[in-house]
This record gives structure tokens, C-alpha cells and sequence, in this order.
């Protein structure tokens, strides 16, 4: 009897470690793919398809949930996420408002998130709650200086801006300022309007009144056509700058004609074919690329989805690590994986090459390119 007994525990033994290493990987998805930020939020939500069904030897479960371009939404997708679904990991939002919302529910669950948004402010000043978050888009005021460069070698002197009312806007507002004033640039107008607005007719004729040299707008996905648009109706002939957040074809679509030789900072994967063989996201960028494009058409890959790829790609870098300290499921993986993430180094994604930090939850090196509107597509610039 005695031998039986311990046979009996050994194999429940045996059965509690096979259990656990089969134990699924779960990764709640939260983006806007309807509402506003949808042209962002689509790409988004396609990527997942093509990220890693396993890692570390564990299989993953993608959970996705739309927010509607909603703040509120973002949140409460994110406890049902975290509650019901039992997440190890938050990939989202695609938004900086919806974003900067969420970090008290992954915090106060104890649950790293790699963020979608864009803004800095997202990740920074780091203290207890922003340990938990990382991104892999690229921070505003990376952006902002590429265009500021590029405006001082075009000889910009003058500018009017027109961005977002919310995070996204003022965000981009108070890093293009930084960077325009280091390079003796003057801001002469500054307006602001909704992602929703149908008519910005107003703050185009106050800005066409400042008479700049160039306008940046500072706004994302098809909504950022609207100021263009009307200033190209309004006859304003400068330059024309656009943030990183139009990059992808529905603006194109929307903007046609009225948004031609507009230009952008965005990641290399916008023009991954076009970039040098030497370029060290030339590689990675296409497979990219190619992968999107085999799945949904030709023409249809867009940096946001991209995006979504590198966050796949540095959570399949660290999950191993994690994986020996803790399992999924558990709030000790959970913690391994924010430790894990904290220290991935020269993962190279689609955007950029990432080697993150205790102080740098981004860590990307190689993630901007200048690109022009020419024909209705996307142009590198050397």
C-alpha cells in the first residue's frame, strides 16, 4: 500500500509539472479599430495574425479587444482583459490618450503592458506605475527633431502649428517647441482641433494670417487630412509637415491630391523596400512588410501594424527568461516578464533595433527616416 501511495504522488507530481509547462501564454490586445483612430487601430488588430503562435515553447492566446477610439472603453477593456482572461501581458492602445489611461489598471494589477501610443509621456518621467509599461513606437521627440532638421536645412524660418486637442497634440506641441527653438526656428501660430471636427476653417485662416514658412500638422490617421485640406483650399503655398501618425494609406486615400509633397518622419518600415541594403532595419522591415502584404494585398502594410510586430517581437525575446522564474498564469511571471522586457537588447523589429533599460522602457536605435508624398505613395529621403 505504502508503494502505491508514493506512486500515487509522484504521478500527481509528474501531472502538476506537465500541467504547468503547457500552461498557455496569454496576451490581451486592446486597439481602436473602429471610431476615429481606426486607420491606426485595422493594421493594428491584422498584425496579430502574423505574430508567434508560441514562445519559449509555450503557446500563446491572443485576446483582442476593440476600444472604439474610447478612453473609457480602453480601460474597461483592460480589467476584462486582465479579470476574465487571465492576461500575462497588454499590448495597447493605439492612441496616447487611450493609452496614458490604462497604466493605473496594468499597475495596480501588476501586469507589464507594451504600449501602442506614441507620446513620450507614455513611458516618462519613469516612477511606480510606469515600471509596468514599454512601447515600440517611436517618441514624439524623435519625430519632432527629424522634422526640425529637415526644416532648417530647407531653410524654415516660420511655422504654424495645428494639432490635437488632447495628449497627442499637446504632446507633440511642447516637443516640436524644444526642438524648434535649439535650432532658431520662430512658432508664429499655434491652433488645435478634434480628432471629430468636420471643418477647420478658423485656425487655417489664423494660421494662413501669421504667414509661415511651412505648417506642421500634428495629428493622427485620416482625421489629420482635414487641416491640410482646407489650407490647401485656403491657397496656403509652404511647406506642408505631417507627424508620423499619418503614415499609412488610408490617409493617403483621404488626402489625394491636397496632401502631395507633404513631409514625415516615420519609421523604416513605411519605406522598407526603398531603404539602403546597409540600413540595419532593412532586413527585418521587409519580412515585415512581405508578411502583411501576402496576407491582406499589396499596398496594405502600414507602420501601425508594424508596430504591433515589434511588440511581438521583443515579448518573444524576453518570455524565455521570464518562463524560468515563473509560470504563465501567475502574478511571479507576470512580474519575470516586466523584469525580462526591462532588459531586451538589439532585438531588431520592424521600426528599429530595441535594447530597453530601468530608465529607457523604448530603447530604439535606427527608427526614423525622412519621407515625401510623391504620386499618391511614400518616398525615402537620403
Amino acid at each position: 500500500m505504502k508503494r502505491i501511495a508514493k506512486l500515487g504522488l509522484v504521478a500527481a507530481a509528474l501531472a502538476t509539472v506537465w500541467g504547468t509547462a503547457l500552461a498557455d501564454i496569454t496576451v490581451g490586445v486592446v486597439v481602436s479599430a473602429t471610431g476615429p483612430a481606426a486607420s491606426l487601430g485595422i493594421p493594428e488588430k491584422n498584425t496579430v495574425a502574423l505574430m508567434p503562435q508560441t514562445m519559449g515553447g509555450q503557446k500563446v492566446n491572443y485576446v483582442i479587444l476593440d476600444d472604439a477610439s474610447d478612453t473609457t472603453a480602453a480601460v474597461s477593456n483592460t480589467r476584462k482583459l486582465i479579470s476574465e482572461n487571465k492576461a500575462d501581458i497588454i499590448i495597447g492602445s493605439s492612441t496616447t490618450p487611450n493609452s496614458l489611461a490604462m497604466i493605473d489598471v496594468v499597475a495596480e494589477n501588476k501586469t507589464p503592458m507594451i504600449t501602442l501610443g506614441a507620446s513620450a509621456r507614455i513611458i516618462t518621467p519613469m516612477d511606480d506605475k510606469k515600471k509596468w509599461v514599454f512601447k515600440t513606437p517611436q517618441n514624439d521627440s524623435m519625430m519632432a527633431g527629424a522634422i526640425v532638421d529637415h526644416m532648417a536645412k530647407s531653410g524654415v524660418k516660420t511655422v504654424g502649428f495645428i494639432g490635437f486637442n488632447d495628449a497627442y497634440g499637446e504632446g507633440w506641441l511642447q516637443e516640436f517647441k524644444k526642438s524648434a527653438e535649439a535650432k532658431g526656428i520662430k512658432l508664429v501660430a499655434t491652433e488645435a482641433f478634434s480628432r471629430t471636427d468636420t471643418s477647420v476653417t478658423g485656425q487655417a485662416l489664423k494660421i494662413m494670417g501669421a504667414k509661415p514658412d511651412a505648417v506642421l500638422v500634428a495629428g493622427s490617421g485620416t482625421p489629420a487630412a482635414l487641416p491640410e485640406k482646407t489650407l490647401k483650399e485656403r491657397g496656403y503655398k509652404g511647406k506642408y509637415y505631417q507627424t508620423h501618425g499619418v503614415a499609412n494609406a488610408d490617409f493617403l486615400r483621404v488626402g489625394g491630391k491636397d496632401v502631395e509633397g507633404t513631409l514625415l518622419p516615420a519609421g523604416p518600415v513605411l519605406v522598407a523596400h526603398q531603404l539602403p541594403e546597409a540600413h540595419p532595419v532593412k532586413k527585418t522591415s521587409v519580412a515585415y512588410v512581405d508578411a502583411y502584404e501576402a496576407k491582406y494585398g499589396k499596398g496594405s502594410a502600414a507602420t501601425f501594424g508594424a508596430h504591433t510586430w515589434d511588440a511581438g517581437k521583443v515579448l518573444e525575446a524576453a518570455v524565455p527568461e521570464a518562463l524560468k522564474k515563473g509560470q504563465p498564469g501567475t502574478a511571479e511571471f507576470r512580474t519575470a516578464l516586466r523584469d525580462s522586457l526591462e532588459k531586451t537588447t538589439n532585438v531588431a523589429g520592424a521600426h528599429g533595433v530595441f535594447t530597453m533599460s530601468p530608465t529607457d522602457h523604448l530603447g530604439i536605435q535606427n527608427g526614423v527616416v525622412m519621407v515625401k508624398i510623391e504620386n499618391g505613395t511614400w518616398k525615402y529621403q537620403p
